[in-house]
């Protein structure tokens, strides 16, 4: 797929263009900072990609309003008395020394960090993120195997990894499914509607009527759930793209 990017200003906002081999243009807006970025078919020309734009200062505005307002979680440290999310709950992070294999235990609301006494912060991220994963593992293949079925699609293959400017990700031609890693961070209910957005992009690529009416026979509160994740507090990253 060749791929021309440029980058084009409208109302004193920098917009980056990718023109690719797409059906429709697909405009989204990324937080933190609200960066804008346009996928345009390639026969498209500058100047109609501009008056789209245009057409869509309004709407752009508006989400970069909601990132602001946005909550954004600090940089963790891992250790006792911090706060950390999973599945939706605030819970406080209490952290043990041991010299055995390091581990995470949720016993109510609090979260159990063991590690070795000389473990880095680094070491002891990667120990949550591990238990995280599989946390996430665990709860999306029990909804990729109740929703497969009820949206009539199945993947191939599903992963999970960090990803900084999408929930989850789909590839139809190879019917890969990508989860974001935050997900475990989120209401449950977050995590569902993310694997049924997916699962309907097996059916169709684009975010069109098409689209909307499918996962609206699936899941009906698809909205409830998806409102509820973009107020949910942002994690901490560098956001470098």
């Amino acid at each position: 797929m060749k791929t021309e990017s440029y980058q084009i200003r409208v109302s004193g906002m920098a917009i980056d263009v990718d023109r690719k081999d797409v059906e429709n243009l697909h405009l989204a807006v990324y937080p933190p900072a609200g960066r804008v970025r346009v996928a345009a078919p390639t026969e498209m020309s500058r100047d109609a990609v501009r008056l789209v734009v245009i057409d869509k200062l309004g709407w752009i505005k508006r989400q970069r309003r909601s990132f602001d307002k946005q909550a954004r979680q600090s940089r963790r440290e891992y250790v006792s008395g911090e706060t950390h999310y999973v599945w939706g709950r605030r819970c406080r992070m209490q952290v043990y020394e041991i010299a055995g294999p390091q581990h995470v235990q949720l016993v109510g609301t609090s979260l159990k960090l063991f590690v070795r006494p000389d473990s880095t912060r680094e070491q002891r991220e990667q120990v949550i993120n591990n238990w995280y994963r599989a946390e996430l593992r665990t709860r999306a293949a029990e909804h990729f195997a109740k929703w497969s079925p009820i949206v009539g699609k199945s993947p191939d293959d599903w992963q999970i990894r960090r990803m900084k400017t999408k929930w989850g990700s789909c590839k139809k031609e190879t019917k890969r499914i990508w989860l974001n890693l935050e997900l475990a961070k989120k209401p449950p209910e977050c995590l569902q509607y993310i694997v049924v957005h997916e699962l309907v992009h097996l059916i169709e690529r684009h975010h069109n009527e098409k689209f909307k009416a499918v996962l609206e026979r699936c899941l009906p509160t698809w909205r409830v759930a998806r409102d509820r994740l973009n107020e949910a507090p942002l994690a901490h990253e560098d956001w470098e793209y």
